[in-house]
C-alpha cells in the first residue's frame, strides 16, 4: 500500500503542516510547497494522496486564494480540520527573553501577537512566511533577533522557545480542508460547500438562498467574492449542516440549479469539532 502524503503550503514547520499533523497523525509522511496553487497541483498529478489547505482564520477572516483555487480546480473537500493556532518566540540556544530586540514572521502572525511585542519593547520585522523566519534564523543566527513561528518549526530547527502562546487573542483558530480526488464517505456529521452565482436580476438571492431555508437547511457560512473577468459580477460561497445525498440537500441543490447561472459543488464532508489546546500565558 502507497503511503499517504499530504501536501501543503510552506516550509516544514508551518500551521498547515500543524494540521496536518493534528488530522492524520505524527507518522504522515508531508510534502512542503511554496504556494497553495503548486498544493493543488501536487494532488492532481499523484505526487500527493491529499493536500491541507487553510481558508478562513477567526481573526484574520477568508483566504481568498484557497476559493479561488477551488474554482479553478476539480478537487473535492475531503473533510475540514480546525487548528487552535498558538504563536511561540523561538531564538538561536542560549537566547534570552530580555536580549531579544527583534522579531521576525509574516505580518499576519506579527499583527496577532502585536500586544507581546509592545509590552516588551520588541521591533515587529516582516518576513515572508512564520516557519520560513524560524528556518532562517536557524540558519543565519542573529544577535538580538527572534522568529514568531509554531512551536513544531522550533523543534525542527533547533530552536529555543522563548514563550509560548504569545498571540493576544487566545481564540485563535484556523479552519482548514482537506482536499483530494473523489468524495469522502458519508459521516456521522457532515458539513457541505458550494459556490454559485446568481442572475443579474431582483431578488436572484432571496430566491437561491430560500432553497436551503425553506428546507430548514442550516447555513454556517456565506460570502461573496469578486468573479475575475466579470465586474462586478460575484461568486457566493455557501456552507451549510448537511449531506448532498439528503433528501433535503439534495432538493436544495436542485432548486439551486434553477436560480443560478453556475453551481459548483465543492464537496460534502465530515465536519470538524473546535479542539480546544493548552496556551501557556
Amino acid at each position: 500500500m502507497s503511503p499517504t502524503i499530504v501536501a501543503f503550503q510552506g516550509v516544514h514547520g508551518a500551521y498547515s503542516e500543524e494540521a496536518v499533523r493534528q488530522h492524520f497523525g505524527e507518522s504522515v509522511e508531508t510534502l512542503p510547497c511554496p504556494l497553495l496553487n503548486d498544493v493543488f497541483q501536487a494532488v492532481e498529478s499523484g505526487r500527493a494522496t491529499y493536500g491541507m489547505v487553510p481558508v478562513e482564520n477567526s481573526v484574520a477572516g477568508t483566504v481568498a486564494t484557497a476559493y479561488e483555487l477551488l474554482i479553478e480546480h476539480d478537487l473535492r473537500v475531503q473533510a475540514e480540520v480546525i487548528l487552535h493556532v498558538h504563536h511561540a518566540l523561538l531564538a538561536a540556544p542560549g537566547t534570552k527573553l530580555a536580549d531579544v530586540k527583534v522579531a521576525r514572521s509574516h505580518p499576519q502572525a506579527l499583527a496577532q501577537c502585536e500586544q507581546f511585542l509592545a509590552r516588551r519593547g520588541i521591533k515587529p520585522l516582516a518576513h515572508y512566511d512564520t516557519a520560513g523566519s524560524a528556518q532562517d534564523l536557524a540558519q543565519e543566527p542573529q544577535p538580538g533577533t527572534a522568529a514568531i513561528a509554531s512551536k513544531l518549526a522550533g523543534k525542527l530547527y533547533g530552536l529555543d522557545v522563548l514563550e509560548q502562546g504569545i498571540e493576544d487573542e487566545p481564540q485563535n483558530y484556523t479552519r482548514m480542508f482537506v482536499v483530494g480526488e473523489g468524495d469522502p464517505p458519508l459521516a456521522k456529521k457532515n458539513k457541505t460547500s458550494v459556490v454559485f452565482v446568481v442572475r443579474d436580476q431582483a431578488g436572484a438571492l432571496y430566491r437561491a438562498l430560500g432553497e436551503f431555508a425553506s428546507r430548514g437547511i442550516n447555513m454556517t457560512k456565506i460570502e461573496s467574492k469578486p468573479r475575475r473577468n466579470k465586474p462586478w459580477q460575484y461568486y457566493f460561497f455557501v456552507d451549510f449542516d448537511g449531506h448532498v445525498d439528503d433528501p433535503d440537500c439534495k432538493a436544495a441543490l436542485a432548486g439551486l440549479l434553477h436560480t443560478t447561472v453556475l453551481l459548483k459543488m465543492l464537496g460534502s464532508y465530515p465536519a470538524a469539532s473546535v479542539v480546544q489546546t493548552e496556551r501557556k500565558d
